[in-house]
């Protein structure tokens, strides 16, 4: 019997062959890396805790107290506003201010109206801001228990004015305001025929507050 005779294979099947077995190596490779390594780990561990370098140490509750208190403190910051002062001149108040209500009569005839007028004194020893603008001033004028007229009832435009008064000035209103003895209120102030106060010898009283500060006492006149 003849010995068979083995045909020699091709270049390209021993091409195919070394690219399986490659490829079968650079898999087991990969495989064995992943047991070890185990990368998918890295995203669930915990950041490691800091340590602070000898350079750098840490903040302790008493060193950061000290540091917190290194800077001066002398109750008050240079470049801080007081509230309570205009170009730092104290804003006035009812200890240092006398508000009076003044008439320019105390007794009208039937054709005469009341000119009413504020003044205010500086009663301190230092000078103070007050805000003498209409919107801060207010002339209320009563009889007895009833209250018939008010500045601010009808007021248009009010506006503000600070000034200083200076320890121990006087100012008196430049322009004193004209009572038309009718009764006002807000729901009146263009009504031509609002209601005539009282004549015949009927007694009024004048109240006025200027800068939140209002007088003690009021001023008295008679209507005839």
């Amino acid at each position: 019997m003849s010995t068979p005779v083995r045909r020699r294979q091709s270049p390209a099947v021993y091409r195919r062959r070394r690219l399986v077995l490659l490829v079968g190596v650079l898999l087991v490779i990969g495989l064995v890396w992943l047991l070890v390594a185990q990368p998918w780990r890295g995203n669930a561990a915990p950041m490691p805790a800091t340590t602070p370098s000898a350079s750098a140490p840490a903040s302790t509750p008493d060193s950061a107290t000290d540091s917190a208190t290194d800077e001066p403190n002398d109750g008050a910051n240079s470049d801080a506003v007081d509230p309570g002062t205009v170009d730092g001149v104290p804003t006035c108040t009812a200890q240092d201010v006398t508000v009076e209500a003044l008439t320019d009569a105390t007794s009208y005839a039937a054709d005469q109206n009341p000119q009413l007028s504020i003044r205010l004194t500086n009663s301190s020893a230092a000078d103070c801001t007050i805000n003498v603008g209409t919107t801060g001033q207010s002339f209320t004028i009563t009889s007895g228990n009833d209250t018939w007229w008010r500045s601010t009832d009808c007021q248009s435009e009010p506006s503000d004015t600070i000034v200083t008064l200076t320890a121990g000035q006087t100012v008196t209103s430049a322009a004193p305001i004209t009572w038309d003895r009718t009764r006002s209120s807000v729901d009146t102030c263009q009504d031509a025929n609002r209601v005539k106060a009282p004549g015949g010898g009927a007694s009024y009283h004048l109240a006025v507050a200027i800068g939140g500060i209002a007088a003690t006492s009021t001023a008295q006149f008679i209507l005839n």
